[in-house]
C-alpha cells in the first residue's frame, strides 16, 4: 500500500530551502500558537519531489469540466476559455489597490462597461457586481424588493415560489424575513389559476427563473407578469438558466424587476467546490435607487465610485465585489460578441435536445413538450434509481448529472449538456447511460474505480471520519 505524505517524512529530507535574504524566516512551530494545539504539529519532513507527487496526486482526484463531461443540470458547467483566465491574471488588474480610485481607472472602466453591458443582454435599467454568488444575488435582489416596498408604506411580507423553483429561491426568501408561499405547476409550468389564488395585497414578488428548472420556457409569461403586477408585487428573475436565452429573449423585456446573473456559470469562469462565482444584480428603473453602494459612474472621461445615493441598502460585499470573475466575464462577452452570444445559447438548446433524444428509450422524460437548455428525465421505470446511475456513471469518467431535483420529478435526473459540448461527447455519454441500464446488478455496485469506492452512506452518515489519517 502506497505511503501517505505523511507517513514519508524523514528526519533531514527537505527540498529548496530559499537564502535568508529572499523569504522571512517562519518558525513552523508557531504557526499556530501552543495554547490552541492539544498536541504537537506532526509535519513531515519530505523531499520537494514527494510534495510534488502528493499535491499532483490531489490534482488528480479531483473532478473538473477540462477533464471530461460534467452534466450537471442547472449549474452550466461550460468549458471556460483559457484566454480568460490569463488575462485575468494580468499584473495590472492583480496588483490593483481597490481603495486607490485614481490609479484604478482601467480596472473602473471594466466595471462599467460590464454592467453597461450586463444591462443590455437583460433589458434592464442598472447593475451592481457587488453580490458574490447566485444565493447571494438573490439576497440582494429580494433587499432590493423590501426596500422598495417600505419606501412605498406598504406591509407586504410574501414570496411566492413554484414547486419546481432552485432550493435557493424558498431559502434566501425565509432568510431575507419573508414568508414563502408555494404555487403548485401544471405540465411543468406555473398554474395560472393556482397564482391567481395566491397572490394578494402581501405579495411582495414571485421568483421565477424560465426556462424552469425542467427546461422549460412560461409561454405564459406576460399573464404571470400581469397577475403579479396587478396585485402589486414584483417580478424577481433566477438567472440560473439564463444560458437558454443569451441573445433571443431579456428577462426586462418580460416584465421581470429584478434578476441575478450567474457570471461564474453563463459568462465564463470555472466554478464548484464553493467558488468563485458573482452573483451580478440587474433592475429595473424603479429599483435603480436602492442598488448596494458603490455604483460605477463615468463622468466626463473619469470613472469614478458613486457612494451619493441616499435610498441604497448598502454595501452587501466587501469592497466592489469578485472583480477576477467579472474580469473574466467581461472578456468572455467582448470576444464573442452579440452573435456569438446567441450562438452559444442556440447549441445549449440544440444539445440538450439532442442528448434528450439519444436517451429518450431507456428514460423517462415527463414534461417533454419542448425542453430548452436542459431536460429532466426520471429513472423510476428502469432496474435503477437515479442514485445508482449517478454513481455508476463515475466509473466511466463522467460526473453524474444533478439527482432528486426538482422534486415534482420521481427519480429524477437533471441533465445539462451545454453549449460547448461536442455530439461526439453526447452520444459517448449516451452509449455509458444505455450500458449501466443494461447491466443493472453489476452497476448497483459501482464505483469501484474511483479513490473512495462505492460508499455506504448509512453507514457513512452514523460514522464520520474527521481526522486526516483515517481519509484513505
Amino acid at each position: 500500500m502506497t505511503k501517505l505524505i505523511w507517513d514519508r517524512g524523514q528526519k533531514g529530507r527537505r527540498g529548496y530551502v530559499p537564502s535568508v535574504s529572499q523569504t522571512p524566516q517562519v518558525n513552523l512551530e508557531n504557526l499556530l500558537g501552543k495554547e490552541y494545539r492539544e498536541e504537537d504539529l506532526d509535519l513531515p519532513e519530505v523531499s520537494e519531489l514527494d510534495v510534488v507527487r502528493h499535491f499532483t496526486s490531489l490534482a488528480h482526484k479531483n473532478y473538473s469540466v477540462d477533464a471530461n463531461f460534467y452534466p450537471l443540470g442547472s449549474c452550466t458547467m461550460k468549458y471556460n476559455p483559457k484566454v480568460n483566465e490569463e488575462i485575468a491574471r494580468f499584473p495590472e488588474f492583480l496588483e490593483a489597490h481597490p481603495l486607490c480610485e485614481e490609479a484604478i481607472q482601467g480596472s473602473l472602466e471594466l466595471m462599467y462597461k460590464a454592467q453597461d453591458l450586463l444591462a443590455r443582454i437583460s433589458g434592464m435599467s442598472a447593475v451592481t457586481l457587488q453580490p458574490l454568488a447566485g444565493a447571494h444575488g438573490e439576497f440582494t435582489g429580494l433587499m432590493l424588493i423590501k426596500a422598495y416596498h417600505r419606501d412605498k408604506l406598504e406591509d407586504r411580507d410574501e414570496v411566492i415560489v413554484p414547486d419546481s423553483a432552485h432550493g435557493t429561491n424558498p431559502a434566501s426568501a425565509n432568510m431575507c424575513g419573508f414568508k414563502v408561499i408555494e404555487v403548485k405547476s401544471k405540465d411543468g409550468l406555473v398554474d395560472i389559476e393556482e397564482l391567481r389564488k395566491v397572490v394578494s395585497n402581501k405579495t411582495a414578488a414571485l421568483m421565477l427563473t424560465n426556462p424552469n428548472t425542467l427546461g422549460l420556457f412560461e409561454k405564459d409569461i406576460l399573464e404571470i407578469e400581469k397577475i403579479v403586477h396587478d396585485a402589486g408585487g414584483l417580478l424577481y428573475y433566477d438567472g440560473a438558466n439564463l444560458n437558454a436565452l443569451l441573445g433571443k429573449v431579456r428577462p426586462g423585456d418580460m416584465g421581470f424587476d429584478v434578476m441575478h446573473f450567474n457570471l461564474h456559470k453563463t459568462f465564463s469562469t470555472p466554478h464548484g467546490g464553493g467558488g468563485p462565482g458573482s452573483g451580478a444584480v440587474a433592475v429595473n428603473d424603479i429599483l435603480k435607487p436602492y442598488l448596494p453602494i458603490p455604483i460605477t459612474i463615468k463622468e466626463d472621461d473619469t470613472y469614478k465610485l458613486d457612494y451619493n445615493r441616499p435610498k441604497s441598502i448598502g454595501k452587501v460585499a466587501t469592497f466592489y465585489g469578485s472583480f477576477g470573475v467579472v474580469l473574466k466575464a467581461y472578456s468572455y462577452m467582448i470576444t464573442l460578441g452579440k452573435h456569438g452570444l446567441k450562438e452559444a445559447s442556440e447549441l445549449a438548446v440544440l444539445n440538450a435536445n439532442y442528448l434528450k433524444a439519444l436517451l429518450k428509450d431507456v428514460l423517462d422524460v415527463p414534461y417533454n413538450n419542448g425542453v430548452m437548455h436542459e431536460f429532466v428525465a426520471s429513472a423510476k421505470n428502469t432496474k435503477l434509481t437515479a442514485l445508482e446511475i449517478a454513481k455508476a456513471l463515475l466509473d466511466y469518467g463522467y460526473h453524474a448529472p444533478t439527482i432528486y431535483f426538482p422534486l415534482i420529478v420521481p427519480e429524477a435526473l437533471m441533465i445539462e449538456p451545454t453549449e460547448t459540448e461536442s455530439p461526439e461527447t453526447l452520444e459517448d455519454f449516451a452509449d455509458v447511460v444505455k450500458e449501466i441500464l443494461a447491466n443493472p446488478e453489476k452497476s448497483k455496485v459501482l464505483p469501484q474505480k474511483t479513490p473512495v469506492k462505492r460508499v455506504d452512506e448509512v453507514h457513512a452518515a452514523r460514522h464520520l471520519v474527521l481526522t486526516r489519517k483515517d481519509l484513505i
